[in-house]
Parts: C-alpha cells; sequence; structure tokens
C-alpha cells in the first residue's frame, strides 16, 4: 500500500480504532494452549480482540489463517492483525542458544541460524520475532544470560547484526523471512545483584561507552522493532524514560521502526512508584515513544481519555498508529495478510536436512574445549561409559526454544549408537542420577519426588558398574533446561549436588574422565577442571546436540568455539569480566599484594577469560609487529548512528601483523583476537578491548602471516566531553588466543 492510502486509512479510523492498534494481546485471547503470558483479566481481552492490533504467542499457519480471516472480516477497516512470537534460537531445527552462539565468534552462525529460523517460523504464520538480545552480559547469575551473545560489546554488536540480517532478508515482505525485534533497550544486562526485572545504576558514560554498543549495531542494520527493558536505568523505568527513547534511541540512533514495551512493563512503572496510576503509566509511556503496550490494558483503558482531557495529543497517538501501520504494510499483510503461511509449506521446510546440517554445524564450531590433559581427546578408546542425566537428555535446547519439539533433538546416546553401530568399540551407558536435586526450585514449578534418595541409588550403582566395564568415561552433567532463562537469578552456579555427587563417586575409579557440561551461563566448575583429563563447555546446544558433539568428540571436527563470558572460580566474583578498569591499586602478578584490589580467598581474573577455548592442536604466535609507532588524526569530523558520513580517508592505519604456527599433529582453526589499549584517556579506559578476530585454518606444521589493519575509528569512545572521538595519546594493541594474552606492541596517535 502506497503511504498516501495509509495516511488516507489513518485519517479515517475512529479514535478507538487507532488507540487498539497499539495495543498487544497474550495469544490465549484466541486459543488456550498459546504460549504463557497474558493479561490477567481474560474476559476483557476477549472483547478486545476485535479490534486489537497484535498478539503474541501463536502459531500454527491453518491457525493463523483463520485467525486472522476472522479478524480482518469483523474489522472496520479490515486491517490485518500482526501476529508476534518468541523466536530465540531456533523454532523447529533449534540451534544452539544465543551465548553459544557468541563462542562461535562466526557472525555467519547465526546469520544463517536466524534465516532457518525465520523461514520455518514463518511459513508456521508468524511474522515478527522478539530476537535477537542485545543486552550486554556480564553476571553469571542473571538467568537471560543465555539469551545474549555475551560480556563483549563489539562482539554483540557483530553477532546481533547478523541476526538482523537472517531474520528480515532483504525485504520482509519476502515470505521467508520476519521483522526482527532488538531487546531490551536499554542495559537490562546490568541488572542489580544479577537479579531478574531489577534495577540497574550505571552512569552515562559507561551506559554509552559499553552497554550501548550492542544495540547500535542491529538497529542501524535495519531492525523493524525495538523492545522496552524491564529494568529502571538509574532511578527511571526503560518504559517511561523519554531520553533513553526518544533522545538516544530514535534521535541518535536513528530508529525509525516500532518500540514495543516487554509484557507489562508500562503497568509495572506502578510498582517501581514511578507512576501513580496506570493511567499516569499510559501517558509517561506514550510521552516516551512507545508504540505497543504488550498485554496490559494501560493503552486500551486510557489513552482516550488522555487524548479528550487534553493531556495527550493526537498528533502523538498518530504517529504510534502510522509506525504499527507501516510495519503491517511492510510485511505486505494489506496484501498478503498470511505472510505466506502455508501448513504444506511448513511442513515440507521444516527440519530440513540442510536446516539440521547447519544446526549441526553450529553446534560443532559453538562448542568450547576449556582442557585437554595428554590429548585425551579426540576418542581413542575401545571401551567407552557415557554416565550422567544428560545420556538420554532430550531437552538439550534453552528454555527459550519453545517450540521446540524434544523428539527432534538427538541425544548422546541417540549418536553415540549411530558413530559406533557396527565398529568395534563397545560404549555403555547410565544415567548416574537425577538431573536436578529434589525439591529443586525450577521457576514454573519444584521438582520432588518421595523416592528420591532410592532412586539415585540405583542410579549411581549403575554407573558405577558400568564405569567398571570401561577404560574411559564421558560425564555428561549439566544445568536443568528451566536453571538459565527469564526468572532463573541463582546466588548458586555450581552443577546440582546430586550431580557432583555422581562425578566425584565416578572419579574415584581412577579412569579416563571426560567431562562434558551442559548450560546456560557460566559455572562454577569446583574441582571438575583439575580431576577431568578433558573438560568441554556444550551449552544448550538444541536439535544436532548429540551429532555435533560427537563429531568433536571423534575428531571429525576440531573444537574452536571461545568464551563469550568469562567462567569465575566461584560466585563471588561475580559480576565477572574482561574488559575491567585497572583501578588506581592494581594487584601485581607477583610479590606483595597488601593494599591492593585483591581478593583474600580468590584470585581477580577469571578461571577461564573471555575468548578462551582450546583446540585439538597446538599453535605458536610471534611478536606483534606493526607497520608504523605513529598514527596522524585528522580532524574530518565524524557522526554517529542515523547521521553517519563516510570516515575522512586521510586518517592513516596501521598494519598489527604476526605469524601463526600449528605445532601440533592435527588439522585445526585458531581464532587470533586484537585487543587495544588506550593507556590515558579523559575518562579511564578498559584494561583490553575487542576489536577484531580472524578464524586461522592450519595443517600441521604450517604457518601463516595474519595482520590485523588499525583505523583511528577503532581509538575512539565517549570522553569526559560526552563525544565519540579518539584521544591523541599511547596505545597497546594486543594479538593472541585469548582476552588474558600479553602479546603486545604499542603506538601513539598523534
Amino acid at each position: 500500500m502506497e503511504k498516501e492510502k495509509l495516511q488516507a486509512l489513518l485519517h479515517d479510523m475512529s479514535l478507538e480504532e487507532k488507540i487498539m492498534q497499539l495495543v498487544q494481546l497474550p495469544g490465549q485471547t484466541f486459543e488456550e494452549s498459546a504460549a504463557l503470558t497474558g493479561l490477567a483479566d481474560m474476559d476483557k481481552a476477549g472483547k478486545m480482540k476485535t479490534l486489537a492490533g497484535s498478539v503474541l504467542g501463536l502459531h500454527g499457519a491453518d491457525k493463523i489463517k483463520e485467525i486472522q480471516k476472522t479478524y480482518m472480516d469483523n474489522h472496520p477497516h479490515n486491517i490485518p492483525l500482526l501476529f508476534m512470537l518468541d523466536v530465540i534460537h531456533g523454532h523447529d531445527t533449534v540451534f544452539p542458544c544465543p551465548l553459544a552462539q557468541g563462542a562461535t565468534f562466526d557472525p555467519e552462525v547465526a546469520e544463517k541460524g536466524a534465516a532457518v529460523q525465520a523461514k520455518e517460523a514463518s511459513a508456521d504464520g508468524v511474522q515478527v520475532t522478539f530476537s535477537p538480545m542485545a543486552d550486554l552480559v556480564r553476571d553469571a547469575r542473571w538467568g537471560r544470560v543465555v539469551e545474549s551473545t555475551g560480556e563483549d560489546p563489539y562482539l554483540n554488536g557483530l553477532m546481533t547484526a547478523a541476526m538482523v540480517r537472517g531474520y528480515q532478508g532483504s525485504d520482509i515482505k519476502d515470505k521467508d523471512h520476519v521483522a526482527a525485534c532488538v531487546k531490551h533497550f536499554a542495559a537490562y544486562g546490568a541488572a542489580e545483584a544479577g537479579r531478574d526485572y531489577n534495577t540497574c545504576e550505571i552512569s552515562e558514560h559507561t551506559l554509552r561507552d559499553q552497554y550501548l554498543q550492542g544495540y547500535r549495531a542491529p538497529i542501524a542494520q535495519g531492525a523493524r522493532l525495538v523492545m522496552t527493558s524491564f529494568n529502571t536505568l538509574n532511578g527511571v523505568p526503560s518504559s517511561g524514560n523519554k531520553w533513553l527513547m526518544r533522545d538516544i534511541l530514535r534521535d541518535e540512533m536513528g530508529f525509525e521502526g516500532v518500540l514495543i514495551s516487554d509484557w507489562g512493563a508500562i503497568m509495572e512503572m506502578v510498582n517501581w512508584g514511578f507512576a501513580e496510576d496506570l493511567k499516569a503509566a499510559a501517558a509517561m509511556a506514550m510521552e516516551a515513544g512507545v508504540d505497543i503496550d504488550m498485554c496490559t490494558e494501560a493503552y486500551s483503558d486510557n489513552l482516550e481519555a488522555l487524548v479528550k482531557e487534553g493531556k495527550l495529543k493526537e498528533d502523538l497517538l498518530d504517529e504510534a498508529v502510522m509506525r504499527v501501520l507501516e510495519l503491517k504494510n511492510d510485511l505486505g499483510l494489506f496484501e498478503d495478510p498470511y505472510h505466506g503461511a502455508s501448513e504444506e509449506r511448513y511442513k515440507e521446510i521444516t527440519l530440513s536436512k540442510e536446516s539440521r546440517d547447519l544446526a549441526r554445524d553450529a553446534v560443532r564450531k559453538s562448542l568450547v574445549l576449556l582442557e585437554n590433559k595428554n590429548g585425551v581427546l579426540p576418542l581413542n578408546s575401545k571401551k567407552i561409559a557415557l554416565i550422567g542425566p544428560y545420556v538420554d537428555e532430550k531437552k538439550t535446547h534453552s528454555a527459550w526454544a519453545i517450540t521446540c519439539n524434544d523428539d527432534n533433538n538427538i541425544t548422546m546416546r541417540m549418536a553415540f549408537e549411530e558413530e559406533f553401530a557396527g565398529s568395534d568399540v563397545q560404549v555403555k551407558y547410565a544415567n548416574g542420577c537425577t538431573l536436578v536435586d529434589n525439591d529443586c526450585d525450577l521457576g514454573f514449578m519444584k521438582f520432588h519426588s518421595d523416592t528420591f534418595e532410592e532412586d539415585n541409588e540405583k542410579l549411581l550403582a549403575e554407573a558405577l558398574e558400568v564405569s567398571d566395564e570401561c577404560d574411559t568415561i564421558i560425564m555428561c552433567l549439566g544445568e536443568s533446561l528451566m536453571q538459565s532463562g527469564e526468572s532463573t537469578s541463582r546466588a548458586d552456579i555450581r552443577l546440582p549436588k546430586v550431580q557432583r555427587d555422581l562425578y566425584n563417586k565416578v572419579k574415584e575409579k581412577g579412569k579416563k574422565l571426560i567431562t562434558l557440561i551442559f548450560t546456560g551461563r557460566p559455572l562454577d566448575l569446583e574441582d571438575i577442571p583439575q580431576t577431568s583429563d578433558a573438560l568441554m563447555i556444550v551449552w544448550r546446544p538444541g536439535t544436532e546436540s548429540g551429532h555435533g558433539i560427537t563429531d568433536v568428540l571423534t575428531g571429525k571436527f576440531s573444537p574452536q568455539g571461545k568464551l563469550s563470558m568469562s567462567f569465575p572460580w566461584l560466585v563471588g566474583q561475580e559480576p565477572l569480566y574482561y574488559n575491567r578498569f585497572n583501578t588506581g591499586r592494581p594487584k601485581p602478578a607477583e610479590g606483595n599484594t597488601i593494599f591492593t584490589s585483591r581478593y583474600l580467598d580468590c584470585p581477580n581474573e577469571a578461571r577461564y577469560p573471555f575468548g578462551y577455548g582450546l583446540t585439538y592442536s597446538d599453535f605458536e604466535i610471534s611478536k606483534v609487529k606493526l607497520s608504523s609507532d605513529k598514527m596522524h588524526k585528522h580532524d574530518c569530523g565524524t557522526t554517529l548512528d542515523k547521521n553517519r558520513k563516510s570516515d575522512c580517508n586521510l586518517n592513516e592505519t596501521i598494519k598489527a601483523l604476526v605469524t601463526v604456527k600449528n605445532t601440533g599433529s592435527v588439522a585445526a582453526t585458531q581464532t587470533l583476537q586484537l585487543y587495544i589499549r588506550d593507556m590515558a584517556g579523559s575518562t579511564v579506559r578498559p584494561i583490553k578491548e575487542l576489536k577484531g578476530f580472524k578464524k586461522v585454518s592450519l595443517q600441521a606444521g604450517e604457518s601463516a602471516e595474519v595482520s590485523f589493519e588499525i583505523t583511528e575509528e577503532m581509538l575512539r569512545f565517549w570522553t569526559a566531553s560526552n563525544k565519540f572521538e579518539s584521544e591523541p595519546g599511547k596505545f597497546k594493541v594486543f594479538i593472541g588466543f585469548d582476552s588474558a594474552t600479553d602479546n603486545e606492541a604499542e603506538f601513539e596517535l598523534i
């Protein structure tokens, strides 16, 4: 539909019609079995459904087509309904969770995965996905770290922008694509104490310099929606934060799409003590520029009165409605209200071999090998035991793969039986224990069994018997599906005690011990790294979990994943991240540490830092060589976001070079990482910041020269004058295999 016709449609709509375009209803309004979320007053929601502009939580092509037809037939202007769903890391074909995708250090993996998700979801009737999550995450206690790609702003930006490209393609009108929604704006990952829905207190400088970076890239990529965050930011709830939503998001970042609240976030401004009542909250949200109220009565019950009382300009209402209509129009819904949804097409494309192959490859690339003593991996054994609750566990996705059918997931047992069928390798299996402890709080429920002790004694006995019959044990341990995700904040980030007890009993057998950890967050691994011969983080790997992990264990694929979040020694280190400040009293590497910034009972550094991960080979890296030790800055003038223009080409660049050699006996891929430190700035700068990375695949004994180009733009930050610019001075360049590298060189910007 042409813009003039959209304008004419808007002007012909009644005030009630306009308001209801800004109301999103839960799927239960239309179907009881829809994804869980919704209004408290479902009777009222039922009356609203004839005019509400969007719905979340529904999928199923035939069902959605029927709902859409009925809705449009009854709507005064035949405006189509918009269908949204949380398609976070898979619809039917489930890819590794976003935190695992971050560990690939490969934006192409994220883009291809998002494209598969979009194709399956769109055929199933979905038009908008609430993804990607661009929140910077630094606290493993927060359960929603599973939805982020990690603790680094630069990596987050690359990965989330790639997801937007995958979801939206070149045109969201295309039936194989959906509109993407960047969330949660802003700084939700800084929730105090790692507790969900909590407040965030960070300076404007830190907000701009660190937390907003991850949102800028996917917004610049053209994401069509942004979602407000649940938290307050420096005392102001995001859904009522006019400065954040209008000045930063719309004016500075140039976002012109639809801004939607998170579920109930407008209403929650009353609970925060920011709005006196729901009417006041509605006015604040509209003034802040929130276009859609997700699943509350804030807009539906109050906007009409606010307009008629002169407390809200109808022009402001019209702006929001037009953005919603434009999104529907860009999706092609006025011509095809179903956006290509088709039960036949859905059955044809979902869980295709191509999609499964992509998911399998994503699993392989996301696995992070933390320990491999004496080359115990890849497997070289004829008698293997798989022990642990993840041997047969099909729930290998995350809690945010809400449409996943567990029956499609490949377990470790299934993959091993397939891999070693007809061979002379003997494999035994035992679950060993329950997945969680008795009376464990899983958010929506508590796990309880009256026969817990009896059941676990039997499971342990089976595991110990199997251990005696093998020479290599693979422990398959980890969090439950429901122990990571929304509303799963944890003060204790260790494995369940029942699993720790199993591990301790099995390790007493003295066999070769390989430990796999299924998790949606960094964990306190206690003594597992010291007592395991090999240790691998396999995350929440999804549909092709068993196949992808087995490919790596057997050596068909050398691991190449790198940690996207630092793993602590103890939970007391959280929040924990590599790009921290040095402090005025940094702890020395050796010598007297009294009166320095330190713990008495724990190292300052991570147990395994951001960017860490082993391969099946060994690599050497030369010292960093720079093409020049000086870079001249020419003040050409640059701006950010919507006013961005090409940087002046007068600015010089420096090449940073290293030679990398595979000194091992097998081919492998290593990820070289470039970090830069600004040695003195108008505000304190982090000790390192990731500015680039490159994957290098080398045969045994092969060498390669790898270069990075350092530009003036890479040296910019939010200065004390609140400008995004570089400052003259000295800089250190680090190139290595993880964020702890000390392989450095120095140059000066003049």
